[in-house]
């Protein structure tokens, strides 16, 4: 009988029915819709729940074993069960237990055993049940093991049949839902389900913007909506543009927006294809090659001529498009273009480009194709190849859609749906990538990242978050319609996303703080929410203190008495308010009021306590503006224009505390000021600067326009703008209240032309269908236009004339004038009608009157502000003042300006009928060439009518004075003109005036007199009419400055009173107003004329000549002079004895001194032409006057820089290093091996190119270890690079420690790999499987293998060459032993070897020992160790080390022999791997190396000895030349042939000093110098690299001396290294001095238990909150080794040095920091 199950289709149990298709074949089993879940077995028993219904079915069919083969698995299975609906079937488990699940999944396929059990189908049933589960496995969030197991069981058959066969899930309540979050996403036509394929096609010559961002994210969405694919293709048919770092940030900012393309493809990948499709045309007549010029074919295309290559023949066209292929320069002159219609309204269609010559190599395809296709010829052609069903493009490429179509229907191509989106405008910003590279190019911003910029980095960089910026662009849909959005939206988006999350913390601005006093508070912290309603973001530390700080905005707003609320605290009463003589306030009294609870009416503060537990953290809030200052660009808009420069807004703060644990790119709220991110950490005081890192935080909009209150609480705020609009309706009159209209009939008329040609604009826009936004922002401005003609004249503009305006007023506020007009402008507003009658001016003496008020109320001004009067009072003042000059505008039309004088009247104006007939014919002219325009007359005809236009209104202009407008109407007479005898005196003054000033200009005095720049149409302030003064009063006044100056100047140095200084001062002062009063100009100290000077120094010089040059004493030793320099010269030139040189160059510099004696100067060779050393000497000493001449300017301008900032650059070059070792040891390391030539940098971050100068050093290493351990029976071989991820965590406690840093293969081309394979970081796991198959008896041992290969370690600390990289040479020795003492042996043995590559080879002395069990390699028994001391940074590094595997690894690979002893029993055998890098290398530069470079020990130098030939000169033959460098080839032979590593450089393009300095850079141990003379005298000198000695060495025992001076050199670096490490090792027994000596860079052997806490503690106890070294990482001590050879012999009884452990210790330990 078969057994029925019931299910709900609402829910079905989908465990129950896999297990139901699972046994169709051996149960029968019906299954039937119910109301409940259940399974009937008789009358009697019903199962109804998932676990039982599958344990019954199971057992019905116990052959198909899905309660497993055992009864541990049947256990296990009933684990899984109750798991499934336990844990895993609760909402707050449940995450909990899928992590439980992929840790159970990792290293397995089915859940238990070889095939899927009931425990696979209840956990599957449960996970494809759970809507949570299904959204983690959509975002690519899942976990990975459970995915992967996840989606392995859904390809299977039954797991198939059972998903097709569930009923649909309902969608309607989640569709409702995101309705509401998104925009209008329209229906693509012809779309089918999972038939969609989009693409998203961007060009890698930049970063994405959020505009990219938006079109991704559409492409995305059509994807998912049909269940289709998107392709992710790069257009790369420029190769100028194409960058393939722009590729890989474009690839990782997809990433990050969560975008999961399902092919990604180049343009590039279909080269071949779209160039065949373009001969096709050529063949087929349908395209053409043109040679045209560019800009003639621009010209042609806009008036629709044909090209003359237009009608070519095939033939020519194949031969020029061949020419084309070469890229020659007949080719690079042409470009293939497509036989479109010329004749087109649409331009694309006028025979458009579609192929170009470009020579520039491409980033992918190199120097293959000469010619590239164009992106509208190439992107139907792959959109239709690669299987496009919808292109998703925006609006502006509407008018190529027909071009698009054209060249599909041509081709012959499958058809691709078109479908338009609005792109993405963004006010105040430019998206163009080229205005953006512009940006960054010219240092405007920081980068690309910047976060002003619109890219995605930039916006993720001020706060963006990825949800934030995925919904704003889903909410915008895929409308058509172009709008231009504030920023604000996007950042409203963002805020939703950050609000709920982000942290709360104080900051307070520096500048201001208040001290609040508040006594009887004790120092203490506590812990309160970061996130008031959110208390899974976590606690924070909040210290209190009775000396707080707030914000000084926030104290302005407090009054005595007032109770306020301290935030996380409680009610304060405010006692007392301190202020200072300008009525700041300085400090508060208060009291704590905490058993107020009354929070409702109170002003909340935030505040900060100051206490020395808790410092305030340094920080620094950055605010930024938009980086174009107009909104909306137009299209004649140069965008340069509008570049906003000063963006950018620092403030300093003092921060909370907690600030100082924020991580980059967290995000926080400042309470009370906004949303900000952290872009710089906070780092504590460098050891080096001794100053901190402040934490920098950068403001995140969140959509405000409203900045958020800073002072007082948003209670107070309030209540402020209440009070505000109270006092401004007080000043408002009713709308009953009449206001005379304070216009001129002149302005009315200029805004009424405004407002008509603005309409024509906007008329024009709409008639050519321009872009909405340029449209709108039109309008806009004719709106403005008109709102300001309504506030003006109080009318519509209707025909009626203006009514004539009554004398002027006090002029209205706008507010005002806006309620009573209650009209609006109108077409034809102030055009017609008789002009009004002019308003009677004012008079100069109603003017002259309000002039002197203005002037007299300003000096009261001056003088209450001087005086330090009351507030109130000077407001006062200042509001009579302000009013006078309302005033004055009034009547003159004018703003008030020092210095102003009425208005003079007009001169009559030109007759108004003449204008008007004028005005007329260019109205009718306009309509006739507009009329030309619209029909498309020729352009000939139409450009005689602009013509004509353009003199008609040239007439106007000369009539009129003024540019002919729209709208423009005669102007109105005059008034009569003032008198010719007026006019005379105002022509003289004028005159005289223009006189004055050409004057001033000559003196350059303008400014000094005015204190202002001239500019056209300022006031001159008239002459004082007092009498001149006479040269007699000005001397008089000139010599009183001068003593009054040196009086003060006495006090001064006296360092008497202040009282005293200031009153004679104040005489000072006085007496240089009285000269400037006198003179005219500001008083200077007296300079001595130019003229004068040089005429003194002449006469001085002559009469220096005539009395000491010309004496015959001094023409004797003159004489004598150059006989002995003629002498030096021909000894020189001769290459005579260096000492015979010396002797006469000592008796030729004696003379010169006699001569210097008698005469007072330096001797001047005949003909008066100085030599070299004294034009040398000479430049120098006036270099040296000029400095300290200038030096006065540099103090000042060093004073007058801002406190902190830093000295400007110093010019160095850039041939040595830059850096000193014992000053910057990670710039100078990093200097040293590349300018030495050591490595070169890559392109993937810790990988670098081993130069010839280390790789030999390598290969030294490699040659001596090498033949040292095939003398212990070593033998070499190679095992693969990559390994199975199974036999990678076949032992987990091995691999953990390499586990973040293993490098995965993915994917195999385009093809996901089945699962990763890992490259190695150790080849424990890959050699072992493989020991196991070889090893079968005792006498297949011992095994001893060693590999010279590379490994892969993925580190993310901070990489350094050699010493910390991702891929890294060494070799691995893996041996296997039938008995732990043989084992224990070769693990010695190969430590002793590693030390000799040190000691021997390096010269580096080591500290042989035994890793601590922290330490020790893990899954080995023991690990001994070989350690370097790097004095420079006070730190060790692990040298080699050497581990006892034990028979940990033999027991997990099954490593085993039979034992020879017991036939037939197992043995598992003893191991050892040992191991050493290229991390050597960077050792010896860190002991060894200097400020000059490398130090080579000479065993492993490349080149030990260099050759550089010196001396040749111009004066050199060239038989002596080649000589010399014969000779020099001749000593490296020599050497070469006696066993040493020799080189010469005999380069002639650079002197012997630069070879010098590069040699020493290399480290080369020795450098030979031959001379010209050397080879004279059979000699040559020989300098060491790592002391600087010179040796003159006998040529013929080069080779004998030269090797002793090697073996010399390498004993001396041995000796230099061992004392500095002897010197900085010592042995302690406290902790106070195991710190002490840290902190000098010392390495410490300390008494030590052994236990692992305790060096935990020790660890931590020592670190220290600042960088030994820039760019190492700061930690504390750790255990380096158990030395074999202590300092000292631990006594009975010697505790261990951790503080609080009470045990004693075991053995001294070296510690130490430790790279």
């Amino acid at each position: 009988m078969a057994a029925t199950v019931s299910i709900n289709p609402a829910s079905p149990p989908i465990g129950v029915l896999l297990a139901v298709e699972h046994l169709k074949d051996s149960v029968p089993v019906q299954v039937q819709e119910g109301k409940n879940t259940g399974l009937k077995v008789n009358g009697d028993v019903t199962f109804t729940t998932v676990p039982s219904i599958c344990r019954y079915l199971a057992r019905l069919a116990p052959g198909k074993h899905l309660y497993g083969t055992s009864n541990l698995e049947a256990t296990e299975v009933d684990h899984w069960l109750e798991f499934s609906v336990g844990r895993l079937g609760c909402p707050a488990d449940f995450a909990d237990a899928v992590q439980y699940l992929n840790q159970v999944l990792g290293p397995r396929t089915f859940l238990i055993g070889h095939s899927a059990t009931l425990a696979d189908f209840a956990v599957w049933g449960a996970l494809r049940g759970n809507n949570v589960w299904l959204n983690l496995l959509d975002r690519g969030k899942a976990p990975p093991h459970v995915a992967r197991w996840f989606r392995f069981l859904e390809e299977q058959a039954e797991f198939k049949a059972v998903a097709m066969a569930l009923p649909a899930k309902p969608e309607a309540s989640k569709s409702e839902t995101r309705k509401q979050d998104q925009g209008k996403f329209v229906e693509l036509p012809g779309a089918e389900m999972e038939k969609v394929v989009t693409r998203f096609p961007p060009e890698a010559s930049g970063f994405l913007h959020v505009g990219h961002a938006k079109a991704a994210l559409l492409n995305q969405y059509y994807q998912h909506a049909f269940q289709g694919k998107l392709i992710m293709r790069f257009d790369d048919t420029n190769p100028a543009k194409e960058s393939a770092e722009f590729e890989k940030v474009i690839l990782e900012d997809i990433s990050m927006l969560d975008i999961k393309p399902d092919i990604f493809t180049h343009t590039s990948d279909h080269f071949d294809r779209i160039q065949g499709y373009a001969e096709k045309l050529i063949r087929d007549g349908l395209a053409y090659v043109d040679n045209t010029d560019p800009e003639v074919m621009k010209q042609e295309r806009e008036q629709k001529v044909d090209s003359r290559n237009r009608t070519n023949t095939v033939e020519k066209n194949l031969a020029m498009w061949e020419e084309m292929k070469k890229g020659s320069e007949v080719g690079q002159r042409c470009c293939l273009r497509a036989k479109i219609d010329m004749q087109s309204p649409n331009g694309c269609m006028r025979d458009p480009t579609i192929y170009r010559c470009k020579t520039e190599s491409h980033v992918r395809t190199g120097t293959k194709y000469k010619v590239y296709p164009t992106y509208d010829f190439a992107c139907p052609i792959v959109d239709s190849v690669e299987g496009v069903t919808h292109a998703l493009r925006t609006t502006e490429y509407h008018d190529r859609d027909d071009q698009f179509n054209w060249f599909i229907g041509k081709l012959g191509l499958r058809p691709v749906h078109i479908w338009e989106y609005s792109r993405l405008n963004l006010q105040n910003t430019v998206m163009s990538k080229r205005k953006l590279t512009w940006f960054v190019e010219q240092g405007l911003v920081d980068g690309w990242d910047d976060p002003r910029f619109p890219t995605v980095r930039g916006v993720m960089r001020r706060g963006m978050t990825v949800e934030g910026l995925k919904q704003f662009i889903v909410a915008q849909g895929g409308s058509r319609a172009v709008v231009v959005m504030e920023w604000d939206k996007i950042w409203a988006f963002n805020k939703k996303v950050i609000d709920p999350v982000a942290p709360r913390f104080n900051a307070l601005q520096r500048d201001g703080a208040v001290l609040v006093n508040l006594p009887g508070v004790k120092d203490e912290m506590k812990e309160v929410p970061k996130h008031p309603k959110n208390p899974d973001v976590g606690q924070k530390e909040v210290w209190y203190s009775s000396r707080v700080y707030i914000d000084g905005q926030d104290a302005a707003t407090l009054t005595e008495g007032e109770v306020v609320t301290f935030i996380n605290w409680g009610n304060v009463i405010v006692k007392k308010i301190n202020k200072n003589k300008s009525g700041a306030v300085e400090s508060i009294d208060a009291q704590l009021n905490l058993e107020n609870t009354d929070y409702k009416k109170t002003a909340k503060l935030t505040w900060l306590a100051d206490t020395p537990k808790a410092p305030f953290t340094p920080t620094v809030v950055t605010h930024f503006d938009h980086i174009i200052s107009k909104g909306v660009l137009a299209k004649e808009d140069e965008f340069k224009n509008f570049v906003n420069k000063d963006t950018k807004m620092e403030t300093v703060m003092l921060g909370d505390p907690c600030l100082a644990q924020l991580k980059k790119g967290d995000i926080i709220q400042l309470q009370r000021r906004g949303y900000y991110i952290c872009d710089v950490p906070y780092e504590p005081p460098s050891r080096y600067s001794c100053q901190p890192t402040p934490c920098v935080l950068f403001h995140i909009p969140d959509g405000h326009q409203k900045e958020m209150p800073t002072a007082g609480s948003k209670a107070k705020s309030k209540k402020a703008d209440k009070v505000e609009k109270a006092a401004s309706k007080k000043e408002l009159p009713s709308p009953k209240e009449e206001v005379s209209p304070s216009f001129s009939p002149a302005d009315e008329l200029a805004l009424s032309d405004k407002v008509a040609a603005q309409g024509d604009s906007v008329r024009q826009l709409k008639g050519r269908k321009a872009d909405k936004a340029e449209v709108d922002a039109a309008v806009k401005s004719l709106l403005a236009l008109k709102a300001e003609y309504k506030a003006l004249t109080g009318r519509t503009g209707s025909l009626e004339p203006p009514p004539q305006p009554p004398p002027p007023p006090q002029p209205a506020p706008l507010v005002r004038t806006l309620l009573t007009s209650g009209k609006d402008w109108k077409p034809g507003a102030a055009k017609k009608g008789p002009a009004p009658a002019p308003a009677p001016a004012a008079s100069p003496a109603g003017v002259d009157a309000v002039n002197d008020k203005i002037k007299a109320q300003g000096d009261k001004v001056r003088q209450l502000k001087t005086a330090k009067a009351e507030k109130a009072e000077i407001d006062a003042a200042v509001k009579t003042l302000l009013a006078l000059k309302a005033e004055y505008k009034a009547l003159t039309g004018k703003d008030w300006k020092p210095g102003a004088t009425a208005p003079t009247p007009a001169a009559p104006a030109a007759s108004s009928a003449g204008a008007d007939a004028v005005n007329e014919k260019i109205k009718a002219q306009g309509d006739k060439v507009r009329q030309l325009k619209t029909a498309k007359a020729e352009k000939a005809e139409v450009d005689a009518a602009v013509k004509a236009l353009l003199a008609l209104k040239a007439e106007y202009k000369a009539l009129t004075g003024k540019d002919w407008k729209p709208g423009a109407t005669a102007p109105t007479p005059a008034a009569p003109a003032a008198s010719s005898a007026g006019a005379d005196a105002v022509n003289e003054k004028i005159k005289a005036q223009g006189d004055k000033v050409r004057q001033l200009k000559t003196a350059k005095a303008e400014k000094a007199l005015t204190g202002k720049d001239w500019k056209p149409g300022a006031h001159t302030p008239a002459a004082p009419t007092a009498p001149a003064s006479s040269p007699a009063d000005v001397d008089a006044v000139n010599d009183k400055i001068k003593t009054q100056g040196e009086k003060v100047r006495q006090l001064k140095t006296a360092k008497a009173e202040k009282v005293q200084v200031d009153a004679e001062v104040k005489v000072l002062l006085a007496l240089k107003a009285d000269y400037k009063n006198l003179t005219g100009k500001d008083w200077k100290p007296p300079k001595e004329d130019g003229k004068k000077k040089q005429e003194g120094k002449n006469q001085e010089k002559a009469s220096q000549e005539t009395s000491g040059g010309s004496s015959p004493e001094a023409e004797k030793l003159k004489a004598q002079i150059e006989e002995q320099g003629n002498t030096v010269r021909q000894l020189k030139g001769s290459g005579a004895d260096k000492a015979q040189v010396d002797a006469e160059v000592k008796q030729l510099l004696a003379l010169k001194e006699q001569f210097k004696s008698l005469t007072g100067e330096d001797v001047t060779p005949a003909g008066g032409k100085k030599g070299k050393k004294e034009q040398k000497k000479e430049k120098e000493q006036k270099k040296e006057k000029e400095q300290k001449k200038d030096q006065p300017k540099k103090a000042a301008k060093e004073a007058a820089k801002p406190e902190g900032a830093m000295p400007g650059p110093k010019k160095v070059t850039r041939l040595g290093l830059e850096a000193k070792k014992e000053e910057n040891l990670s710039d100078w390391y990093s200097q040293v091996i590349t300018k030495s030539e050591m490595i070169e940098y890559y392109d993937v971050s810790g990988c670098y190119i081993l130069r010839p100068t280390s790789y030999s050093i390598w290969e030294k290493i490699k040659d001596f270890f090498d033949a040292e351990i095939k003398k212990m029976g070593v033998d070499n071989v190679y095992f693969p690079i990559f390994v199975s991820k199974a036999a990678l965590e076949r032992e987990k406690d091995h691999i953990a420690d390499f586990a973040p840093e293993v490098a995965w293969v993915t994917k195999s081309g385009d093809t996901d790999l089945a699962e990763p394979i890992a490259i190695r970081p150790t080849s424990e796991t890959v050699m072992y499987p493989a020991y196991a198959k070889w090893i079968k008896s005792h006498r297949d041992l011992p095994i001893k293998y060693n590999q010279w290969n590379n490994v892969v370690r993925w580190e993310f600390k901070h990489p350094q060459p050699f010493l910390r990289t991702r891929e890294f040479l060494w070799q691995e020795g893996h041996s296997a032993f039938a008995t732990k003492d043989e084992a224990d042996k070769e693990v010695l043995a190969i430590l002793e070897l590693y030390a000799r590559v040190y000691e021997d080879l390096m010269a580096i002395p080591v500290i042989r020992g035994r890793k601590t069990e922290k330490e020790k390699f893990a899954g080995g028994d023991y690990t001994t160790t070989v350690e370097v001391y790097i004095s420079a940074s006070g730190r060790a590094i692990q040298g080699a080390t050497s581990h006892h595997l034990g028979q940990n690894f033999s027991k997990m690979f099954e490593i085993v022999f039979e034992d020879p002893e017991k036939p037939g029993e197992k043995k598992f055998v003893w191991q050892n791997s040992w191991g050493i890098t290229t991390r050597t290398i960077g050792v010896m530069v860190m002991v060894h190396g200097d400020n000059k470079g490398l130090v080579m020990p000479p065993v492993v130098a490349r080149d030990q000895v260099v050759v550089i030939p010196c001396g040749i000169t111009a004066n050199l033959s060239e038989e002596d030349k080649a000589r010399l460098l014969q000779k020099c080839q001749e000593y490296r032979k020599a050497l070469r042939d006696a066993g040493v590593r020799a080189t010469d450089d005999l380069r002639d393009n650079y002197s012997p000093g630069w070879k010098f300095n590069h040699w020493e850079l290399k480290g080369t141990p020795i450098r030979m110098e031959v001379g010209p003379r050397d080879m004279k005298q059979n000699q040559f000198v020989a300098v060491r690299r790592d002391t600087g000695e010179k040796l003159t060495l006998a040529e013929g025992k080069a080779a004998e001396k030269v090797k002793e001076m090697l073996d010399t050199i390498q004993t001396d670096l041995y000796s230099r290294a061992k004392k500095n490490q002897d010197d900085h090792m010592v042995a302690i027994d406290t902790w106070g001095d195991f710190c002490s000596n840290l902190d000098k860079g010392m390495i410490i052997q300390a008494p030590y238990c052994g236990a692992i806490p305790c060096e935990d503690k020790i660890k931590k106890d020592s670190a220290r909150d600042q960088d030994i070294e820039p760019g190492a990482p700061s930690m504390g001590a750790k255990g380096l080794c158990i030395p074999f050879k202590p300092l000292r012999e631990l006594q009975p009884g010697t505790k261990c040095v951790c503080e609080g452990c009470d045990c004693d210790a075991k053995f001294y330990t070296l510690f130490g920091r430790s790279y």
